[in-house]
């Protein structure tokens, strides 16, 4: 069983940063590969980035390429997707996702 938390979404202005957090309980995440995922109203859930277990390698869906960056600390069971340059579009709900295991989410609204 695997338990995923996020954490660091908010409201924020056009342009500004924001750095996400995904908490795994145990000991799936260091030999998984973990993704996020971020989902509109209404809309279904859109793949942002990848990060291999070990490797480190990453990769970006089109979404968000060039806007952020995902990591991962697997001493802590925990990885992290970076946002920059956020816009208005990018208010959704950003998941993160091991195997078939999903967090509840956490908000992200970008508004003057």
């Amino acid at each position: 069983q695997v338990q995923l938390v996020e954490s660091g979404g908010g409201l924020v202005h056009p342009g500004e940063s924001l750095r996400l957090s995904c908490a795994a309980s145990g000991s799936t995440f260091r030999t998984s590969t973990m993704n996020w995922y971020r989902q509109a109203p209404g809309k279904g859930r859109v793949w942002v980035a990848s990060i291999g277990s070990s490797s480190g390698i990453t990769n970006y869906g089109p979404s968000m390429k060039g806007r952020c960056t995902i990591s991962r600390d697997n001493a802590k069971n925990t990885a992290y997707l970076q946002l920059n340059s956020l816009r208005p579009e990018d208010t959704v709900v950003y998941y993160c996702n091991i195997q078939n295991y999903w967090g509840q989410g956490t908000q992200v609204t970008v508004s003057s």
